[in-house]
This record gives C-alpha cells, sequence and structure tokens, in this order.
C-alpha cells in the first residue's frame, strides 16, 4: 500500500507539474499568424469602400485591434514583396526585384535570416502554407530557411499551363509538401479551404507552445478561384466570391484562436502584397481611389490594408495613420516576442509602441519606393511624397480585361516626375514641385542618400550595401 500511495502521489506531483508548465508559458512569448493575401486592394474590404460584399470578419478584426491606413507593402509584386516582408528588408538590399517564374536559378540566400528562422531559434513551432515565391528549388524552400512545415504551391498561381497569354510556356504547377512534389496541377478551387485548414490543424497541434504560422494565400490573384461554399455568392462575381472566402478564413483562424483560449496571447497580422492587378478587369481588385495598381510605385500599387489584432493589447478600434510598411513587420514581431534581430542590417523599425497604443509615436518617417530591376522611383517623407521620372507600367487610358484575360495597358510608359502631398492628394493627381522648392530639395537628398546606400539603375548608382541574393547550387 505504501508504494502505491508514493506512487500515486509522484503521478499527481507530475501530471500537476505539466499543467502548471503549460498554463505558465514564459511571459514575452505570444503566438504569431501572419496572412499574407495576394492581389487584394486597398478597396476590396467593405470598411474601405467594396461594394457587392461585405467582409464581416476583416471588419470586426479591425473594430477589435489596428487598422493601418498608411501602410506600404515592400515592393509592388509577389516576389520581392515576401521577401521583404519575412527578412525586414527592402528587397532591393538582398538582391529581389520583380517576380520569379520556373525559369529562376534564384531564391532567398541562405544568409539572410527570415521571420521563422529567429522565431524558431527562440523555441516556436514554424510553419508556412499557401504561396512562398521565394525560390522553388529544394535549396529555397521554407523548410530550409526556418518553417517546420510547409504545403503549399511554389510560385503563382497563373504560372501553369493556362495561362492566358503564355499558353504552354509553365509547367504543371506544382503543390509541395515538405521539399517534394506531391501534386501538379492541383484544384484551385480548394486552396482558400485547404490553406485555412493546413493552418488551423497547425495552431490546435501547437496549442500548448510559442508557435508562428504564416498563411500565404494565393487567392485574389488571378486565375481566379472559389470553393462551392461561396460560389455565387457575392454581388461582384467571381471577384467578389473569392474576397468572401477568404474573409470566411480571417473568421476561422479568429475563431479558432478564442476557442483555444489563444487569442489574448496571438498577435494576428492580416495584409496583402501588393495593390490590384488593374489590367484583369472584373477578376481585380479596386485601389480604394488611388493612382494606379500593382507593378506601379504609385500609392495603388503600394499603399494596402493592414489590420493587426492582438486582444487585450491592441486597443480595440484603433486607426493608425502613421506611416508603416511590410518591412516594419519582422521587427514588429521581435519585438513582441523577445526574439534577437537578425544579424545583417534591416530596413524594417518597430510598430510596438502604436500596437500598445501609444499614436504619438512616429516609428518610420521615410519610405523608399523600388520597383523593376533596382529602380528607385519615388521616395516618401512625412506627407510628401516625390516621384522621379521613369519608365513603368500604367493602366490609366486603357480598356480592361474581363472574365480571366487581361486587358490593355502600357508596361514602358514614361511617367514624368512630380511632388505630391498626400495629405490633401492622395491620389497623387496635382504636382506641386514648383510650389515647394524646400521640400523637393529635401526629398531628393534623402533619395541620393538612398541611391549611395542601395543603388539605382535609372541614375546608374551600384550601391555599396546590396547583399547578393541566393544561387542554385552548382
Amino acid at each position: 500500500m505504501h508504494k502505491k500511495v508514493l506512487f500515486l502521489i509522484a503521478i499527481t506531483c507530475i501530471t500537476v507539474a505539466f499543467r502548471f508548465a503549460k498554463e505558465t508559458r514564459p511571459p514575452g512569448q505570444p503566438n504569431v499568424v501572419l496572412v499574407y493575401i495576394d492581389d487584394m486592394g486597398f478597396g476590396d474590404l467593405s470598411r474601405t469602400g467594396a461594394v457587392g460584399y461585405q467582409t464581416p470578419n476583416f471588419d470586426d478584426m479591425a473594430a477589435k485591434g489596428m487598422f493601418f491606413s498608411n501602410y506600404y507593402t515592400p515592393q509592388a509584386v509577389c516576389t520581392a514583396s515576401r521577401a521583404g516582408l519575412l527578412t525586414g528588408c527592402y528587397p532591393n538590399r538582398i538582391g529581389f526585384a520583380g517576380a520569379t517564374d520556373h525559369s529562376a536559378k534564384t531564391g532567398i540566400s541562405a544568409d539572410e535570416e527570415t521571420i521563422a528562422e529567429l522565431l524558431k531559434a527562440k523555441g516556436y513551432a514554424t510553419a508556412a502554407f499557401g504561396k512562398w515565391h521565394l525560390g522553388f528549388q529544394k535549396q529555397f524552400l521554407p523548410v530550409n530557411h526556418g518553417f517546420d512545415e510547409y504545403f503549399g504551391i511554389p510560385y503563382s498561381n497563373d504560372m501553369w499551363p493556362n495561362h492566358p497569354v503564355n499558353k504552354n510556356y509553365y509547367p504543371p504547377l506544382p503543390l509541395i509538401e515538405g521539399d517534394a512534389v506531391v501534386a501538379t496541377n492541383p484544384d484551385q478551387s480548394q486552396f482558400t479551404t485547404n490553406f485555412t485548414e493546413r493552418t488551423l490543424n497547425f495552431i490546435k497541434k501547437n496549442k500548448d507552445k510559442p508557435f508562428f504560422a504564416y498563411l500565404a494565400h494565393p487567392m485574389p490573384h488571378v486565375p481566379l478561384f472559389v470553393s462551392d461554399k461561396f460560389k455565387g455568392k457575392s454581388q461582384q462575381g467571381l471577384y467578389g466570391d473569392v474576397i468572401m472566402e477568404l474573409d470566411w478564413s480571417i473568421g476561422q483562424i479568429r475563431k479558432t484562436l478564442k476557442e483555444l483560449g489563444l487569442d489574448k496571447n496571438t498577435l494576428l497580422i492580416v495584409t496583402s502584397d501588393n495593390g490590384p492587378w488593374l489590367s484583369y478587369g472584373n477578376h481585380a481588385g479596386s485601389a480604394g481611389g488611388f493612382r494606379e495598381g500593382k507593378g506601379t510605385t504609385f500609392e495603388g500599387g503600394h499603399r494596402v490594408p493592414c489590420i493587426m489584432e492582438w486582444t487585450g493589447t491592441i486597443p480595440a478600434g484603433m486607426v493608425s495613420n502613421n506611416m508603416a510598411a511590410g518591412i516594419d513587420i519582422l521587427p514588429t514581431i521581435v519585438a513582441a516576442t523577445g526574439a534577437a534581430l537578425p544579424k545583417k542590417k534591416i530596413d524594417g523599425v518597430s510598430l510596438l509602441a502604436n500596437l500598445k497604443g501609444d499614436l504619438s509615436v512616429k516609428p518610420r518617417d521615410t519610405f523608399l519606393f523600388y520597383y523593376r530591376r533596382n529602380n528607385l522611383e519615388a521616395v516618401r517623407h512625412g506627407d510628401w511624397k516625390l516621384v522621379f521620372a521613369h519608365p513603368g507600367r500604367t493602366n490609366e487610358g486603357f480598356k480592361p480585361g474581363k472574365d480571366g484575360l487581361p486587358g490593355g495597358g502600357n508596361e514602358n510608359f514614361n511617367h514624368q516626375g512630380g511632388l505630391y502631398d498626400l495629405r490633401r492628394d492622395p491620389g497623387e493627381r496635382y504636382n506641386v514641385m514648383f510650389d515647394f522648392p524646400e521640400i523637393t530639395a529635401q526629398l531628393m537628398k534623402i533619395a541620393d542618400e538612398a541611391r549611395e546606400d542601395l543603388g539605382d539603375d535609372l541614375t546608374g548608382k551600384q550601391g555599396k550595401n546590396r547583399r547578393p541574393v541566393g544561387r542554385v547550387s552548382e
């Protein structure tokens, strides 16, 4: 009997200790869920003007968290945007510009530290689901850059044999688990559902330890696909249906976090990789009144929705009009979790003070707009934006496409330079360069310093501090 009693006491102590350990996770280790949506424009939420459908979960998340009205994606195109998000660097600092495809021999360098690597060193479970687009060879895949798990596609969903313009140029679209191809040309109507469910399962599996989930939805990038749950549900056709399903995805994540009692210990971030691909007309989103869209350095290409929620930490219903950027996500997560910053120089700054309710803190006052190769096309400082003369995309004056086919446009339009007061003219319609020569000179000085640091193809500057992109191992 004596031995049995001692055994029962020992079991009881172990059980209590285990429960205590679970309930007393080290402070300063919140979970992080980062949702990156592809090609969603600033005007694609009901709270920012969308019509023909509602986005109740995005809206409720903003009502209970913080909406950033002056948030800029790292670059206005897929690959470079993701490089900046996950490393905290201007994409061109680490050798990225534009979007890569199946022919690329480059990817994210092993010398760069991603959010996942920094959190993994802190004891976090890490996973990536959805679109990667930072290199498709094994050495570049998420499982070799800090993620314990990966399930998704290696580049954009239009890079498959059914591309509307380049028929049969691309090979079958691979679906990858870990670092192995498990299917080709998968059913894209199940993408939003499947990647959401994989994220939910990862959260449930790791509910008792800190975790980082990176959900990169391929939608609403063309070609558009939606599950039967939302087909025909909106009054905006297929595009509205797709946004409604993405809204459902956000709702599922928030619901799961709350049911597991994790909402007060989880920082949820939702944003987009760039503005809408306007050439696709009714299969594209809305820039919400901003000028141009994806693939441009005007506001419609770079300024996108960003919502963050962290129950009990972020005051409910706040709107931050402070400038923020995708390159700031990494240092913000680092500050929130107590992880270490990357060893190499980054360009992002922490937004944590704003998240905690102090909007008097201005984390950044300047943002650089690079696009296409290494062109410095614009600089924003405070409320002022100086756009340099440059060749680039325009959709203005061209008939948009319809039902999955692109319309007209000019990829090498000669944009003229101009100075814009974004406080009064967020649509960048009125050039006031000659009215404010002192402001123009101030921004020109900032641009010159950026060219010395990162280079600029438009002026032939090489840049002293650019780092090489990763290349396929010989």
